[in-house]
């Protein structure tokens, strides 16, 4: 069982660098009714009739003015003052969102990145070993509290979740799940698994770290005796519904007690690395194989997974639960910069005789254990065949060509996915997109509501046939600024969607659900249609989540220099979802929204007087 919990550990202002400014930042703030609730109505307007809008609006005015709605409000400041509280949202959030949960981790809340290939080393076993050495160093550094805290323009930012990056596991439990961290010090293994055998592998020996061309011997070994020899795929047991495998736990545990040995070496190391014996070739394939491969040569509740496949690609799987994507989208930056540029510190290319071999976990697996395995893997089989997944690259502009059409990258790209969809659908509906409050102690996400009455509006100009260039400009711009407005609001804590849920939750048992939390409204405006997040990186291939809601797709997007990528994944179901329809249209709105500024660009410049 875990030999380590989270409460040990420290974001002790004094303890180095990485918490350096945690003392300073502040806490999540609770704003007044007076400031959520009118910025509520204008969120739900654009969704709604006229008849639902002015019920919504009564609705929320009656609310503004009960006592319910003040006490309620009472109650909540009065959590977020409370003495060693660093943040009221935290546990509900965590609880609500992740360790509650129990669908599969995989493919609904974990996610990826797809790394750049690696020239340098096409060989696997050579570049997964650069990636451990790359993503020891940072270990390292966060060991030693040496990293420094990510920063913006407006201060430093939470790092709290670093705690939970290396040594941590998620582990399945009744009602909810638990995080369990181990002792960097202590640990200086990774895991690794092939064709579905897991191996504790030391990066220590005789008090020296092992080389590239040493962890490279020792993971040739590992996939030379793996290849050899068939187990049972044990792993395909953390694919599953979080109440089935909180049982299969315990009846793994309880089947040997090497088994609980097992476990423990497993889960105690820094982080797995996944050598597969798949070779993707296009876009689907690969963020296929590093989403969700095939449930069988993954441990989906590690923290860290790097996946390195026979032909060289290589992705990252991390576990959202009690870090979100912003820190290891720094540590995944941090290894492709070190690998593919040649700064990674290698070590000698000496291998010295003296290796230990790796260690193999070998886990116990009579009949019943067997048999739930299989009834996983099924499970898993038929939820990754519901989903139906297109990736798309688009080369029409990137992140430095969107500046220069004067428009933040970020809101640009929003827009496209909002004309693609109503292209698709001829209307907007209810859109996420992910904004980081981490400028607060233990911060970790807003709500940004993509729609608007503006961007509406915009969607409504594009489609129009007698539109002029000017006019659709004007619209555009206006849906960007909108955009923009509200994802600054969410990252100062000033959202609408987690004031609210601390509201409802701050209801005691047996009082009345008010009527702004039974309004259709409020459902329908945070039914996640589209379930939206840009995570960006020079060096990734794209990165990828799931939808949240059967009838919605979920779009993970990538602004590089010269390009825009978009995974957009959604279920085959009922609602006729077509994921290869939505890339179409954003492809189109993308390149109309270009050609419409770049219009107006050339008329102005055509209008002004020459010298």
């Amino acid at each position: 069982m875990p030999s380590a919990t989270p409460s040990h550990k420290s974001s002790d202002p004094a303890a180095g660098k990485l918490f350096e400014f945690q003392a300073q930042l502040p806490k999540l703030p609770v704003p007044a009714l007076s400031e959520t609730l009118p910025k509520y109505l204008r969120t739900v307007e654009p969704l709604l009739s006229k008849e639902a809008y002015a019920q919504t609006k009564r609705i929320v005015e009656d609310f503004a003015r009960s006592s319910q709605g003040q006490e309620l409000q009472r109650r909540l400041e009065a959590r977020a003052a409370e003495p060693g509280r660093a943040n009221w949202l935290e546990e509900w959030w965590n609880d609500l969102s992740y360790m509650g949960y129990r669908d599969p981790v995989v493919p609904y809340v974990s996610y990826f990145y797809a790394y750049k290939d690696d020239k340098l080393r096409r060989k696997p076993t050579q570049r997964a070993a650069a990636i451990v050495r790359a993503a020891w160093e940072f270990r390292r550094q966060v060991a030693s509290r040496e990293l420094g805290p990510e920063t913006t323009k407006a201060g430093a930012l939470c790092s709290y979740s670093y705690n939970y990056m290396f040594n941590a596991t998620r582990i399945p439990k009744l009602p909810s799940d638990i995080e369990a961290t181990y002792d960097l010090a202590a640990n200086e293994h990774i895991a690794v698994v092939r064709n579905n055998q897991f191996y504790a592998l030391p990066l220590v020996h005789s008090g020296q770290l092992l080389s590239a061309a040493e962890i490279e011997a020792q993971l040739d070994r590992i996939v030379e005796q793996a290849d050899s020899s068939a187990a049972v795929p044990v792993g395909v047991l953390t694919s599953d519904n979080r109440d089935l495998w909180s049982d299969n736990y315990r009846l793994l545990s309880e089947a040997s007690p090497k088994n609980a040995a097992t476990l423990e070496r497993l889960q105690s190391a820094a982080f797995l690395v996944c050598l597969d014996d798949a070779r993707p070739v296009t876009r689907e394939e690969y963020h296929r194989v590093f989403w969700h491969g095939n449930g069988r040569n993954r441990w989906f509740d590690k923290s860290l997974q790097f996946i390195v496949c026979d032909n060289g690609k290589a992705g990252f799987l991390g576990e959202h639960s009690s870090m979100d994507g912003t820190p290891t989208c720094r540590l995944n930056d941090y290894i492709l910069d070190q690998t593919l540029h040649g700064k990674v510190d290698l070590g000698s290319s000496v291998v010295r005789s003296d290796l230990p071999a790796p260690e193999a976990l070998r886990f116990v697996t009579p009949p019943s254990v067997v048999r739930a395995i299989e009834q996983a893997g099924q499970r898993f089989d038929k939820v990754v065949e519901q989903h139906q997944l297109r990736v798309l690259q688009y080369e029409g502009f990137g992140k430095d060509e969107i500046k220069r059409l004067g428009f933040s990258p970020d809101g640009f790209v929003q827009m496209a996915i909002q004309l693609g969809y109503y292209k698709l659908y001829g209307r907007s509906r209810a859109t996420y997109e992910a904004a980081a409050t981490r400028a607060f102690a233990h911060g970790r996400t807003e709500t940004c509501r993509s729609v608007s009455s503006e961007s509406v509006a915009f969607c409504e100009q594009f489609e129009t046939a007698t539109a002029s260039p000017e006019a659709k400009l004007a619209a555009l711009q206006a849906a960007v600024k909108a955009h923009g407005a509200y994802a600054k609001m969410c990252s100062e804590g000033k959202g609408v969607d987690r004031h609210l849920l601390g509201l409802r939750l701050s209801l005691r048992p047996g009082e009345e659900k008010p009527k702004i939390f039974q309004d259709a409204a409020y459902t329908e405006s945070s039914h996640w249609y589209l379930s939206t997040s840009q995570l960006s990186s020079e060096h990734f291939e794209g990165w990828g989540f799931s939808e949240v809601v059967p009838d919605g797709y979920g779009v993970a997007y990538t602004i590089r220099k010269d390009a825009v990528i978009l995974h957009i994944a959604a279920m085959k179901n009922e609602f006729g979802l077509n994921s290869d329809h939505l890339a179409h249209y954003i492809k189109e709105a993308a390149t109309e929204m270009r050609a419409v500024v770049l219009a107006c660009k050339l008329k102005d410049a055509a209008a002004k007087p020459k010298l």
